[in-house]
């Protein structure tokens, strides 16, 4: 015998991809609405009573909370009726979520939100059997079956939009954040602001800026930091432009620790140089990192095969050459005069070893003196300066560092 049931496509989905209720008659379905808008109330009651017996979580809610949920469940409730009673409507079961206020949302989880729903349902099920008589249990319980996937769809849209506004609210202020660093702005409400975003803290800082990530792999503020973390580093990030920010954080992290932690976060960046500013103490005073990490960005593009990450240390020759005063003193003054402090004809030794050709014997014997006191001075020059002059690229800083200590002595 050939089947009198309609087809799925055309009687149970609608063009909105919504469910429709099962196929019945007019007469049938008028006479089942009729009876399920009578037990409507009782079963919006059991309901709440349900939930206060089932749900742990439930009685904990502040009376407001509890208040709204009863009000969605007694919505759904008859939502679902109106549902049934007409299979051409084109109300959602999401509608059944538009009165509630958008705290209820960050009050309620997710989970606690599907306990809700599963809760409801079966207790509409409940009633069904009890209250409702044999012949009518049968279309309801299918058309129950059916509202609740739609339903659990609907609740978990609702909390998806949710993620996705509060997502753009927080980039939109960690951006706000980031952009008060740089701009030297930082102070008690930006910590605040930073807190909230889970910037925990207290000690070492340093500013970060490289190229910000092509069209192709946009700039994820939050899976950068899930990478922060599991290489020791707190996060807040923006795209500036065409440039991409961090400030990274660490307890007790020194420079050498945040250049290696940075270098595991590469690939969440483009493919140019990537500066890390020097260490600060707080987030307040972090505009100095920033300051640093993009005058070494503006002037890398002229170390081409510069270590990525670099440090801003290390790019004081072309910093200095693009024209940062910051980096100038401190090769012409910093540097230079350290070399002059310390004495010991330190200055005078690496003057001759670089106009020598980086020669030990050369210098040895422009000064008169024994290849092993040219060696001995080189090692005090690295002691003293940091820079170590056999290292091609650190003499170039040292060869700098001497140029501009005479020109502003």
């Amino acid at each position: 015998m050939p089947s009198k049931m309609p087809p799925m496509s055309t009687s149970r989905v609608t063009a909105h991809g919504r469910s429709r209720p099962p196929a019945l008659s007019a007469r049938t379905r008028a006479s089942v609405t009729k009876r399920l808008r009578t037990v409507a109330s009782a079963m919006a009651t059991a309901t709440t009573v349900a939930m206060e017996q089932r749900l742990t979580w439930f009685p904990s809610l502040d009376a407001n909370t509890r208040s709204w949920v009863s009000v969605l469940a007694r919505n759904g409730i008859d939502a679902f009726i109106e549902w049934f009673a007409d299979p051409d409507s084109d109300a959602s079961p999401g509608d059944v979520f538009a009165a509630a206020p958008p705290t209820l949302a960050r009050s309620i989880s997710l989970h606690q939100t599907v306990e809700l729903v599963r809760t409801t349902i079966d207790v509409i099920e409940e009633q069904a059997h009890e209250l409702m008589s044999r012949s009518d249990r049968p279309p309801v319980l299918d058309a129950l079956l059916l509202y609740s996937r739609d339903l659990a769809f609907a609740a978990a849209e609702v909390y998806a939009r949710a993620a996705e506004t509060r997502g753009a609210w927080d980039a939109r202020f960690e951006a706000l954040v980031v952009d008060s660093v740089v701009r030297g702005e930082a102070d008690e409400t930006v910590l605040s602001r930073a807190s909230a975003l889970g910037w925990q803290t207290t000690g070492a800082v340093a500013v970060v800026a490289g190229q910000a990530p092509s069209v192709d792999l946009p700039h994820d503020g939050n899976l950068l930091r899930r990478s922060g973390r599991r290489h020791g580093l707190d996060l807040l990030s923006a795209v500036q432009g065409d440039r991409l920010i961090l400030i990274a954080g660490g307890t007790a992290i020194d420079e050498g620790q945040h250049l290696a932690a940075v270098g595991h976060l590469t690939e969440h960046f483009g493919p140019d140089a990537i500066v890390v500013g020097p260490v600060v103490d707080h987030l307040v005073d972090a505009h100095s990192s920033a300051r640093e990490a993009l005058s070494g960005l503006r002037a890398a593009v002229a170390w081409p095969t510069a270590p990525r990450p670099v440090a801003t240390a290390d790019l004081l020759p072309e910093r200095a050459l693009n024209g940062d005063g910051h980096a100038r003193r401190h090769l012409g003054r910093h540097l230079y005069g350290s070399l002059v402090d310390a004495g010991g004809a330190l200055l005078e030794t690496l003057v001759a070893f670089l106009d020598q050709g980086s020669s030990i014997e050369g210098a040895s014997r422009v000064l008169f003196v024994h290849a092993n006191t040219v060696r001995y001075r080189l090692r005090r020059i690295h002691e003293v300066t940091g820079f170590n002059p056999t290292d091609a690229r650190e003499a170039y800083v040292l060869q700098m560092a001497v140029t501009l200590g005479r020109l502003l002595s």
